[in-house]
């Protein structure tokens, strides 16, 4: 069989979903997929991020990474979204490119495939849990098959969420536990979208 082709599809402002986003490459790849790491265009003003040094620097660092597109989507048998949260929502950022897949979900390209979403907030409170549900209400409409971690993994009873891979991002970057979680929680979308596929060509 072929491997699974994943696209990790994240947007970051200073860092922290950016690491998660790459470990959960890293974890695809450890379970034999064929991965895609893309983050979405920065729509932010100039004067706002030349005003947060941290903010300015990420985008510097990150040169390299490709933005992603509609062909990244279309391509994935896999996908993993990752965001900070905004108010207990996804960043505009990411909602800008979900909200230009039109003609994809017209055609019925974007059914069927795996989904999966991760998360960071500034405080334990900041709405990780909301923020993931709202992605999950855009993959129902996409007719996706949504593959949360659940606490199928010993790492989840250390990180305590069900839902996605998430950090608090005053806490500092994220930790030896966040980054195992998110590398599990690819592996486990992997694997499934794997079973999927032997099961559509048996």
């Amino acid at each position: 069989m072929e491997p699974v082709r994943t696209a990790v599809i994240y947007y970051s402002a200073t860092g922290t979903v950016h690491s998660l986003a790459t470990a959960a490459a890293e974890g695809a790849e450890k379970a034999g997929a064929e991965v895609r790491l893309r983050k979405v265009a920065e729509l932010a003003p100039r004067e706002a991020i030349a005003a947060n040094p941290v903010w300015a620097q990420h985008i510097q660092d990150t040169a390299d990474v490709a933005e992603a597109t509609l062909d990244d989507l279309a391509w994935a048998e896999a996908v993993l979204f990752g965001t900070p949260t905004r108010f207990g929502n996804p960043a505009s950022q990411l909602r800008a490119f979900v909200d230009s897949v039109g003609p994809l979900w017209a055609q019925g390209a974007l059914a069927d495939k795996v989904y999966s979403a991760f998360t960071a907030s500034s405080t334990p409170h900041g709405g990780q849990e909301s923020t993931i549900l709202a992605l999950s209400n855009t993959f129902y409409h996409w007719g996706g098959i949504i593959v949360p971690p659940g606490y199928a993994d010993l790492v989840q009873f250390r990180f305590g969420n069900p839902y996605g891979a998430s950090h608090v991002s005053g806490d500092g970057p994220p930790d030896d536990t966040a980054v195992e979680a998110a590398r599990y929680q690819a592996r486990r979308a992997v694997d499934t979208a794997a079973a999927l596929k032997v099961g559509r060509a048996a």
